[in-house]
């Protein structure tokens, strides 16, 4: 299996447990929701907007690779989040939407990689300013795990507020052969 093919597989996966997460989440009611439960970013929504805070400061570091990236076009215009903890989306619903418009912009983006450009470089400084120079195709795997990894936090706190998120594993998302 090529690198682009697992991303390919994460990307669909990422896009699917979304959008499972984010239908248990709806059906929660706006104090439910901001209610801090003890989880590193509090709430549901908390952890919901810090998700999408990293994804959207990742994507705007890949945006800049040298290769330019036509499918991140969009994500360039986007405002950098000036915090980990930003609550960019109070309203559960324009958070939805900006979640579903980030899935459909990283399936662009995966589909758009080449081998060559993932076995490049990437040029980035954090949030310190910090100069990095890492494998692309390293950072790109790093950006697929935090998604993961913070999305099974909010499985559990939606779990403390009754609501069951369903079949997280990736495995659900792997094609029978």
């Amino acid at each position: 299996m090529s690198l682009k093919s697992n991303f390919k597989l994460m990307a669909d996966y990422n896009q699917w447990a979304n959008e499972n997460v984010y239908l248990a989440a709806s059906k929660l009611d706006v104090d439910e929701l901001s209610k801090n439960r003890g989880a590193f970013f509090g709430s549901i929504i908390g952890t919901l907007n810090h998700i999408l805070v990293a994804d959207i400061i990742w994507l705007k570091r890949f945006s800049e690779h040298p290769s330019k990236l036509k499918a991140l076009d969009l994500v360039r215009d986007i405002s950098k989040p000036k915090a980990l903890n930003d609550i960019l989306y109070p309203e559960f619903k324009c958070l939805e939407s900006m979640r579903i418009k980030l899935d459909e912009l990283i399936q662009g983006f995966i589909h758009e990689l080449t081998e060559e450009t993932l076995a490049s470089n990437l040029f980035y400084n954090n949030a310190k300013g910090e100069p990095f120079i890492k494998n692309f195709g390293h950072l790109i795997q790093h950006f697929f795990n935090h998604q993961t990894h913070h999305r099974g936090q909010v499985s559990i706190l939606l779990s403390q507020a009754g609501m069951d998120v369903g079949v997280t594993d990736l495995l659900a998302r792997i094609r029978s052969e």
